[in-house]
């Protein structure tokens, strides 16, 4: 009585939710083909809110039961064919194969599945959501379906018909599903399958890690040890090609135990949702008064952004210019539009490379898709043998896939080969990477190949201190520019900005350094700034989130001082042999640098001031590139003002002490406590 209210509960929700109809179409399609086939696969959406309130039995079954709910269903739908003449090649109600699609579970901890969290129940056989990011995925491959067996016995009467019918269930292998051992039920005679009615689905599978455990891959976890691992989701039919590498992802699915050379637990995934990680996003209060304090000038407040950022690292004051580039690529690279690669790219130039490794290190944290690159990792995609015996190549996304929307420190550029730095200035040139699966050694018919676009900002740093390096160094022909001999080239063209953070440039004031180094070894969690204690960690992050979804459109002025820059640079550096120096890129690098340099302004129109900062950031780099041959300053002169220029290096410049030290003392750590207010009109001229 139980089983035949729950149908009619089944019917009554298929009719108000829209289901029945859907289900008569797909029936009509099978009709109209005259063809005969084993199973006919429906697919059900299914809101389990709306089940739980028409009937709490089948709603539970749902949640719970899914296997038994598809029988409930299934009946239903056979007997919905029948009376309605729907299909009239159907036979049987074991050839309807019912796929219950649910839109969500219930927001209750007991739906969610977590690796971390033991033990594990994979036996119940229900639905579970979990969250996370792809890190591999397979080719596609073909599956069973479902498949059609005959007694072998033809004077038996189950030697003909479609009584014996084999469907895939959730976590059922290949040989679950196709197997010879199986006996007729009325003479007991061996079963066979009868192949031309076999039907073949697609499959894919596809790895993912929990979203925290890429901590795991941004080399700073506060001390704090941990271990992940990775989870396994399988892809059918409709699912396949429905999530990419580097994307993160909602998924309801039935855990199952598969065993290969070892137990492994596993999703048969039922629905996949695109979903990003919330970030907190916001302007702390003691911002809000700065960027207020500030609003005279386009230029202060990443000034002072720049003069305090990661004040746990480097003293206020020092590598003002790397430290501005750093922020403005953090605003600028995001997965806000996919179809632009606006991602701002950096090398610096340094003979302190641990500080400039903590540096950027403490930075890629700043956002949710900061991947710091091991040299024993790869950064770019490569090929593996599947675990699962499927016969399809698994493709490992590497760290610039991992990165998809934030930051890939890839650490000394001098620690890769010479192929790996190949691979790379064709994926700087190109924003994308492509593999190539050999058919012959993955078992396959053809050759393959797939590409995949890269979201990512790339940061990296050539150390020129070290002896071996020092000593193949080249003299300098033209002024300015930067030996950058141990390098290719076309590599370092590649890069968007050229930054040298030597001992001899002026960013690199040496006795701050030193100083802020001995305090921290001495106090390792002292905050010895007032910047420190008044600008977090937390309310950089926050910041940047905000800034990083400002919508930005230039202005007609910037537009046309853009232009104007890139003309006038692109004619200085052409020779009569060679050609331009100036890359077609550069003029993208500007767009980029100028949006980027408003977003950190909280600003949506980019105006001829931003334009300007970045015009003197990409000639700075250009200087460093190919060395001082005409600057196009004179072409600035006529759009910009000579005071836009005295601001400019009036930041840029290290101020000792740092703006929010006090002017008596503050080498030797003794700060004054005064308001932020008068704090900024002090400093700010």
């Amino acid at each position: 009585m139980s089983n035949l209210k729950m149908k009619e509960a089944a019917l009554i929700y298929l009719d108000r939710s829209g289901g029945l109809q859907k289900f008569i179409d797909d029936c009509k399609y099978y009709n109209d083909s005259k063809q005969s086939y084993a199973v006919y696969r429906f697919k059900i959406l299914i809101n389990p809110s709306d089940v739980v309130e028409l009937d709490a039995e089948l709603g539970n079954h749902i949640l719970h039961q899914p296997l038994k709910a598809a029988e409930v269903f299934q009946s239903v739908c056979f007997i919905a064919v029948k009376t309605l003449s729907l299909i009239g090649q159907l036979q049987t109600e074991t050839q309807i194969n019912i796929v219950l699609k649910l839109t969500h579970l219930p927001p209750l901890p007991s739906y969610g599945l977590d690796l971390c969290e033991f033990p594990l129940d994979y036996t119940s056989q229900r639905f579970y959501m979990m969250q996370g990011i792809v890190i591999a995925m397979t080719t596609v491959t073909k599956y069973t379906q479902g498949a059609r067996f005959l007694c072998s016995d033809e004077a038996c009467p189950l030697s003909k018909g479609f009584q014996y019918i084999r469907v895939h269930v959730p976590g059922a292998t290949e040989s679950a599903t196709i197997r010879n051992d199986f006996l007729c039920n009325l003479c007991a005679s061996s079963l066979q399958e009868d192949r031309k009615f076999r039907v073949l689905g697609d499959k894919q599978i596809v790895e993912i890690i929990a979203t925290k455990a890429l901590h795991a891959f941004q080399g700073y976890s506060n001390n704090q040890p941990f271990r992940f691992q990775s989870l396994t989701i399988f892809l059918r039919d409709e699912s396949v090609n429905k999530m990419n590498i580097g994307n993160e992802y909602k998924i309801i699915g039935i855990p199952t135990c598969v065993k290969t050379s070892q137990t492994a637990v596993c999703i048969e995934a039922n629905s996949v949702t695109f979903c990003n990680s919330k970030v907190p996003s916001g302007i702390s209060d003691n911002f809000r008064c700065l960027l207020s304090l500030t609003s005279s000038s386009c230029w202060k407040f990443t000034a002072i952004l720049a003069n305090i950022f990661a004040s746990q690292i480097t003293p206020p004051g020092t590598y003002n210019m790397l430290k501005l580039c750093l922020l403005m690529s953090l605003v600028q690279t995001t997965d806000r539009n996919k179809e632009l690669e606006d991602c701002l790219d950096i090398l610096i130039i340094t003979s302190d490379s641990l500080l400039i490794d903590r540096l950027l290190n403490f930075s890629i944290n700043l956002v949710p898709r900061g991947v710091r690159h091991l040299v024993s990792t790869e950064i770019f995609p490569t090929l593996s043998r599947n675990k699962y015996g499927t016969g399809a190549v698994s493709i490992q996304a590497g760290s610039a896939l991992l990165a998809k929307g934030g930051i890939c420190f890839i650490g000394d550029l001098a620690s890769h080969k010479k192929d790996k730095l190949e691979q790379l200035q064709t994926v700087l040139e190109s924003r994308s990477i492509t593999v190539y699966i050999p058919g012959k050694k993955f078992g396959e018919d053809i050759d393959q190949q797939m590409t995949f676009p890269v979201q990512c900002s790339f940061w990296s740093f050539v150390d020129m201190d070290s002896s071996s390096r020092r000593n193949a160094q080249k003299i300098n022909t033209l002024i300015g520019q930067m030996d950058c001999s141990l390098i290719p080239a076309n590599l370092v063209e590649a890069f968007g900005l050229l930054i040298n953070c030597n001992e001899s440039s002026p960013c690199h004031p040496f006795l701050p350094t030193v100083q802020h180094t001995l305090n921290k070894a001495i106090n390792p969690e002292g905050l010895f700034y007032a910047a420190s204690r008044q600008f977090t960690t937390e309310d950089f992050e926050k910041l940047l989130a905000f800034a990083k979804n400002l919508n930005v459109e230039f202005s007609l002025e910037a537009e046309r001082m853009t232009h104007g820059y890139y003309l006038a640079s692109r004619r200085i550096r052409t020779g009569s042999v060679c050609g331009s120096k100036l890359s077609a890129s550069a003029l993208k690098y500007l767009v980029f640098l100028s949006e980027a340099h408003a977003r950190l302004n909280l600003r949506n129109k980019v105006l001829k001031e931003d334009v300007l900062i970045a015009a003197l950031l990409f000639e700075t780099s250009l200087t460093l590139k190919y060395g001082i041959k005409q600057s196009p300053t004179a072409e600035l002169g006529k759009i910009a003002k000579e005071n836009l220029i005295i601001s400019w290096v009036w930041w840029l410049t290290p101020v000792i002490p740092a703006p929010w030290e006090a002017e008596t003392g503050g080498s030797q750590g003794q700060e004054i406590e005064t308001s932020l207010p008068n704090t900024v009109k002090t400093r700010l001229y």
